[in-house]
């Protein structure tokens, strides 16, 4: 995450980590591939929606279809319940390519991040 980090001018402090970390931390688990723990995700399922709160996969495990494969199970779950997901995605974050192929626009945008939003009513 640091590259990305450093990229937006955002901070690489410890401290700024584990604000990242602690933040809706009741909402995380960890990312298992062949019993091996490779990430993290928080989602948040809200009566009218379901937020991404943060996806993040070892570099070693990144480009594997691994994200991929944990967004198309949140979209069909969406699917499903008819809701809405949105998450926050820094510009320099070439995951956002994957969130555009997989359905999601960009709704708003701040300095350093988009906004998005995969809904089937867009």
């Amino acid at each position: 995450m640091n590259p990305h980090l450093i990229a937006s001018s955002l901070s690489t402090a410890v401290d700024s980590h584990m604000l990242r970390i602690k933040y809706k931390f009741e909402h995380a688990s960890i990312i298992e591939y062949n019993r091996t723990s490779i990430g993290l995700l928080k989602i948040e399922r809200k009566q009218d929606g379901i937020e991404l709160i943060q996806i993040q996969i070892d570099p070693l495990y990144q480009g594997k279809g691994i994200g991929k494969k944990i967004l198309e199970q949140i979209i069909n779950e969406a699917n499903s319940d008819k809701k809405s997901i949105t998450l926050q995605v820094l510009k320099v974050n070439k995951a956002q390519r994957l969130y555009v192929k997989l359905g999601f626009k960009i709704i708003e945008e701040s300095n350093d991040s988009y906004f998005m939003k995969y809904s089937n009513d867009i």
